[in-house]
């Protein structure tokens, strides 16, 4: 609503309305604990008669913050990620702050013009998965004074919070529940493997093939070139494309889309899940659970992570005292019937 002279309400219009001062109006927005009951209604009353919206933007350049945070996340196509995006919302709802999503498409260049921005824009905190969590940008970020989190990904120091799961144990506990099944020949389906998420599960699966004294020879990668359901149907026709002597009898797939996409290809090619082909996924989104064959999955606490993070970056930003800490939360692997038959 705009006042009779085609502007939008203003303090002082609300101020005039209501019969009190611009410090009257002041306190009912920002300290309305310091105002009487009958006042503070006739105040809100005039506000909504005028339409009045508060000019936040103002706010924020006078106190230098903002009441936002920001995520950028790594894919924003993957569920995985708008579940964790979930649990950092639950934090900011809690805090009364707005949060902001970005998608950086696991591309550097996009991470960097959206860290840029929000810098800008004065955000409270960033949460990022990032799409190299050494990169010296991320030390810049935090250099200029805006507190950073790194969600989903570990770094080799200690000068940032950072929150994630526990990525090479995921893959031990993949590959023992197949060789527990039987399995001496296993694919491991992932890429690109610059992601640390897939290095260390890959690296966690070889651990695991060898504890259990099996050739290395048997455990074959098959690299991706994304994470996505495109790639895990054309990773599928690869393994059927292996002669039948070294078609490996399992499958243990970087995340839970490839693992779908294996799954779609698998059925639509006539190959029995889990009889003649057994798979494993890897986040348990909740499209694992509905699949034709319901996957087994290694489950990451998704929405726990971006709580926990969220709750990290606040601190950071609040606490005199506040002291990094590196949080690393403990998988655990869902049997179904992608595996159970």
């Amino acid at each position: 609503m705009v006042t009779r002279e085609g502007r939008a309400a203003s303090v002082k219009d609300v101020a005039a309305a209501a019969g009190v001062s611009l410090g009257t109006v002041s306190n009912v927005l920002n300290r309305p604990d310091r105002v009487s009951a009958s006042t503070r209604t006739r105040v809100q009353t005039a506000m909504a008669d005028l339409g009045f919206v508060r000019n936040e933007s103002a706010r924020q350049l006078r106190a230098g913050t903002s009441r936002t945070l920001a995520y950028v996340m790594l894919d924003a196509s993957n569920p995985f990620f708008t579940d964790v995006a979930q649990g950092i919302e639950t934090a900011a709802d809690a805090a009364e702050l707005s949060l902001v999503l970005c998608n950086s498409g696991n591309g550097a260049a996009r991470e960097e013009a959206h860290l840029a921005l929000l810098q800008q824009q004065r955000v409270q905190g960033v949460l990022v998965t990032p799409v190299e969590p050494e990169s010296p940008l991320l030390d810049e970020v935090r250099r200029r004074g805006t507190p950073l989190v790194i969600v989903d990904r570990t770094r080799d120091d200690e000068t940032f919070c950072s929150v994630a799961v526990d990525d090479r144990l995921g893959g031990r506990l993949a590959i023992e529940h197949l060789v527990d099944r039987g399995h001496t020949r296993v694919a491991f389906i992932g890429g690109p493997l610059h992601l640390g998420q897939v290095r260390d599960r890959l690296e966690g699966a070889r651990q695991a093939w060898a504890a259990a004294g099996l050739p290395a020879a048997d455990l074959v990668a098959l690299a991706t070139e994304t994470l996505d359901v495109h790639e895990g149907r054309n990773a599928g026709q690869r393994l059927a494309g292996l002669p039948s002597s070294r078609r490996p009898t399992a499958a243990f797939c970087a995340n839970d889309l490839l693992a779908l996409g294996l799954l779609q290809q698998a059925i639509g090619s006539g190959t029995r899940v889990p009889e003649q082909l057994a798979i494993v996924g890897y986040d348990d989104i909740v499209f694992a659970a509905a699949a034709a064959v319901p996957l087994t999955s290694v489950r990451q606490p998704r929405q726990e992570l971006g709580r926990t993070a969220a709750e990290l970056v606040l601190d950071e930003a609040t606490n005199a005292d506040h002291q990094h800490r590196q949080v690393l939360f403990t998988p655990e692997l869902i049997a179904r019937a992608s595996t159970q038959g």
